[in-house]
């Protein structure tokens, strides 16, 4: 189920078969977005497309000489225009007010997620969690497209049926919060990634070439071969990609006496070339990441995150939380995310010692904006709303692994914490996710093992729900899992939130209407980024 692949030769196809001859795309900015990810520029060209033009730019020449694809989704804005045939792909642009739907945008979700249930040829039974009516509506409205298009769905029926399964973020708000150690995570929450581009303008001495870097799984094979492993691991992998570099490296004095030292020299520059570049640019990437993590001690940040959201003990999270509130060199959103998670994690704790520190972020200088946000997380995903009992479960099966969890340790203090939708699609996989937390949509219901599942979160996902997607995917034989969301979290995007319901709820997507895994692995995980 890549759906990259998939978006990929369903534009091939229009080029090829359709429209083989035109040398010119017309796209609105969500389309341009889709179509760069989904190809490189000299792929592009490959396929004889030379120039690709906003269709609302006031500033484009008069070509009526020249025939053009329009890669479009209908809007007001298409009014003025006139086309021969129009070939569109819908995409979600989702915004929510509060804890229900905008109503005029909740059909622009569906539309987004039936073309991603179309183009993975999937008419699934759907599921969504009981606790969230916003799941449920979304759930209604896709059921009703499929029941009005059926001859659209009407696809080879498989011994399982797929199956969606909706959820809604406010189940699980912690995860979000914190900080992760794989590379792409990493990337993603520190640098942020925006359609496999990486801003790096800001870092001190950068050079002009690198101001900003392409990272894709489809192209950059390092990248491909690290996107899930620590921190600590990338280091060693970039030695060894520096030792390698080195190796390759022609030497200053070498000597082109003849023709076939010439002709190896050409032959062997293009892949000399490539290696040059991929070493500079993820050099540069590892280089500000370990700045980042010095100057703003994540280490200890992302231990004591890890301490909130795994154990229960609440003295010795509190003065932890205390002293780094009063460490100048935490940040003002680690510090609010650190009080975030103490509010959630203790919320109703007899000892709680909340009041005490908002004055620290107070004292601390934090903007008014910020602190309102920690009342505002627990409005959104405290235990009040939550469907499942996120901080201390009470099913026997949960609180057995727990135990067993403790007795045992962790092998990383960093990567102790499991998201929960790692524990809901376990107990799916295995039959036992009850109905009465997440019902069927309509009369019939699954006997059997899933095989495809699709996840979809309301409010967002993040790249540790992803790793976790990626190792169910690759250690249980049969299952085929691929996770989207309205969203994927990163603590820049919340710098600009006013309340954790901008944060998770009120998104705008970006215009991605799948990546893999920028996103994910093609033998694994994919990822859909609804926009």
């Amino acid at each position: 189920m890549n759906l990259i692949h998939l978006s990929a030769k369903s534009l091939a196809q229009v080029k090829r078969n359709v429209l083989h001859h035109m040398p010119i795309c017309l796209c609105l900015s969500h389309q341009t977005s889709i179509v760069s990810v989904v190809y490189t520029q000299s792929e592009i060209l490959q396929k004889e497309v030379y120039l690709f033009e906003r269709i609302d730019s006031q500033n484009r020449d008069n070509m009526k000489h020249l025939k053009a694809i329009c890669f479009l989704r209908p809007t007001k804005l298409l009014g003025d225009f006139t086309m021969e045939e129009c070939i569109h792909i819908s995409l979600c642009v989702c915004v929510l007010q509060g804890r229900s739907w905008e109503p005029t945008l909740l059909p622009r979700t569906t539309q987004g997620l039936t073309s991603v249930l179309l183009a993975l040829k999937k008419c699934p039974m759907i599921r969504y969690q009981l606790s969230s009516d916003m799941a449920k509506r979304l759930g209604e409205s896709v059921k009703q497209i499929i029941t009005k298009e059926y001859e659209l769905f009407d696809f080879r029926k498989t011994e399982v049926p797929p199956l969606l399964l909706i959820l809604d973020r406010s189940d699980d708000a912690i995860t979000p919060l914190l900080n992760q150690w794989t590379y792409q995570a990493m990337v993603h929450e520190l640098l942020g990634l925006n359609n496999n581009r990486i801003d790096l303008s800001r870092v001190p001495g950068i050079s002009k070439d690198l101001k900003e870097v392409v990272l894709s799984a489809e192209n950059d094979e390092f990248y491909a071969n690290n996107l899930y492993l620590n921190f600590g691991e990338i280091g060693t992998n970039i030695k060894n990609l520096m030792e390698d570099f080195q190796k390759k490296k022609p030497k200053e004095q070498q000597k082109l006496e003849s023709i076939s030292d010439m002709k190896a020299f050409v032959d062997n520059y293009p892949q000399f070339k490539k290696m040059s570049g991929t070493v500079s640019k993820h050099v540069t990437v590892v280089g500000e990441l370990s700045r980042l993590v010095s100057e703003r001690q994540l280490m200890e940040v992302s231990e004591l995150e890890q301490e909130l959201a795994c154990q229960n003990d609440h003295s010795s999270a509190s003065q932890n939380v205390r002293r780094l509130l009063q460490n100048p060199r935490v940040s003002e959103m680690d510090a609010v995310r650190l009080v975030m998670l103490y509010a959630l994690r203790y919320e109703r704790h007899s000892s709680s010692i909340l009041p005490g520190l908002m004055e620290e972020l107070n004292r601390k200088g934090v903007s008014e904006k910020h602190c309102r946000m920690v009342t505002s997380m627990v409005e959104y995903g405290g235990k009040r709303v939550r469907g499942s009992d996120l901080v201390n479960p009470q099913d026997a099966v949960a609180i057995t692994k727990q135990f067993f969890k403790g007795l045992k340790g962790v092998e990383n203090v960093y990567t102790q914490h499991a998201p929960l939708l790692q524990e809901t699609l376990d107990q799916l996989i295995k039959g036992r996710l009850k109905d009465s937390h997440f019902p069927y949509l309509g009369p019939s219901s699954l006997r059997d093992r899933p095989q495809d599942i699709i996840v979809f979160v309301i409010g967002g996902a993040t790249y540790e729900e992803a790793l976790a997607i990626y190792n169910l995917n690759r250690t249980v034989p049969g299952v085929r899992i691929v996770l989207g969301g309205t969203t994927i979290h990163n603590t820049k995007r919340s710098e600009s939130s006013t309340t954790p319901r901008d944060l998770f709820a009120s998104v705008k997507l970006h215009p991605d209407i799948a990546i893999r895994h920028p996103l994910f692995d093609t033998r694994s995980t994919h990822m859909i980024k609804m926009a």
